[in-house]
C-alpha cells in the first residue's frame, strides 16, 4: 500500500475492508451458536435445519465482505455431505454389510472437544480479567441489589452480532422506504459519527446505531462494519442480557495496547 501524506484523512469503503474472522470466531463456534440458538440437543443435531442456517450465515458474511476463510467453506461442504447422507434411504438390515456410523457422530465429537477447550480458555481469561470487570457487566453490587433473578450482561460474540444485524435488516425491509439519493460514507466517518453519539450517553441499544440510515441496506452494512472495527480497536464493548437478549453498546477509553485503525499510515 502507498504511504498516505495526511494521516487524518485515510478512509476505506466496505469493499476495501475485510474483517479477519480468526480474530473473532471459527466454524465450530458458529455451529455451537446455532445449536444454542435453536435449543437443540448437541447429541441429536437436526442436520437439515442447522445446515440451512449455517449457509445463511455464510451468505451474510460474504455480503458483509467478511473474510470467510477456507475452514468455513470446508465445514459447509461437510454439513452438506452429512445432510445428503442422512437423506439417503437406509438399506435393509439383511443387506447391510456392517452397521455404519451415524455421520453426525464425528461432528458431535469435534463440537464437544471444541466446547471443552473453549470453556477452559474462557475460565482462564475470566480469572485474569475479573478484577477489571472486563468480562461481565455490571459488577456484583448490582447483582446483589437486583436479587436472585438478575442475569448479568455477557460480552457478545460475532455470530450473535450477525444474528442481531439480520434482525435489523429484516425489520428495515418491512418499513416504508424513502427514496433518497444514495449516500456514500466511509467506515471511518461512520465510526466518528457513532463515537459522537455514544459520547452523549453511557450506552445505547445495538439497533439504535442503525436508526439514521433511512432503511438503506448499504448504510446499515457500513454501520455494522464500523461497529466491528470499533470492537477491534477497543473503542467500545458490546454486551447482551442472557444468551439471546437485548444487546447494548458501551463506549470505552481506548487502552494503550489497542490495535491501529484500518489504513493507519503508521503501519504502511
Amino acid at each position: 500500500m502507498h504511504a498516505v501524506t495526511e494521516p487524518a484523512e485515510f478512509e476505506s469503503s466496505p469493499d476495501a475492508y475485510k474483517v479477519k474472522l480468526d480474530s473473532f470466531e471459527g466454524p465450530l463456534d458458529l455451529l455451537l451458536h446455532l445449536i444454542r440458538k435453536n435449543e437443540v440437543n448437541i447429541y441429536d443435531i437436526p442436520i437439515a435445519l442447522i445446515t440451512e442456517q449455517y449457509l445463511g450465515y455464510i451468505e451474510m458474511m460474504q455480503e458483509l465482505n467478511l473474510d470467510v476463510a477456507g475452514e468455513f467453506l470446508v465445514m459447509a461442504a461437510t454439513l452438506i455431505h452429512i445432510k445428503s447422507r442422512t437423506l439417503l434411504p437406509r438399506p435393509a438390515p439383511e443387506q447391510a454389510d456392517e452397521p455404519g456410523e451415524d455421520p453426525r457422530e464425528a461432528l458431535v465429537r469435534r463440537l464437544l472437544e471444541h466446547q471443552k477447550y473453549k470453556a477452559a480458555a474462557e475460565l482462564l481469561h475470566e480469572r485474569e480479567t475479573v478484577r477489571s470487570a472486563q468480562y461481565m457487566r455490571p459488577d456484583a453490587r448490582v447483582a446483589d441489589a437486583a436479587g436472585d433473578e438478575y442475569e448479568p450482561e455477557l460480552e457478545v460474540d460475532l455470530f450473535s452480532l450477525i444474528n442481531a444485524f439480520k434482525g435489523v435488516l429484516a425489520r428495515a425491509t418491512r418499513r416504508p422506504r424513502m427514496v433518497l439519493p444514495p449516500e456514500q460514507i466511509s467506515i471511518e466517518d461512520r465510526i466518528h459519527q457513532l463515537l459522537g453519539r455514544l459520547s452523549e450517553t453511557e450506552a445505547c441499544g445495538f439497533e439504535e446505531l442503525f436508526e439514521d440510515g433511512e432503511g438503506s441496506r448499504q448504510f446499515m452494512i457500513v454501520t455494522f462494519l464500523a461497529t466491528l472495527e470499533m470492537i477491534r480497536l477497543k473503542l467500545i464493548r458490546v454486551f447482551q442480557s442472557g444468551s439471546f437478549g437485548a444487546i447494548r453498546v458501551y463506549k470505552r477509553a481506548r487502552p494503550a495496547d489497542a490495535p491501529h485503525p484500518i489504513g493507519d499510515p503508521e503501519q504502511q
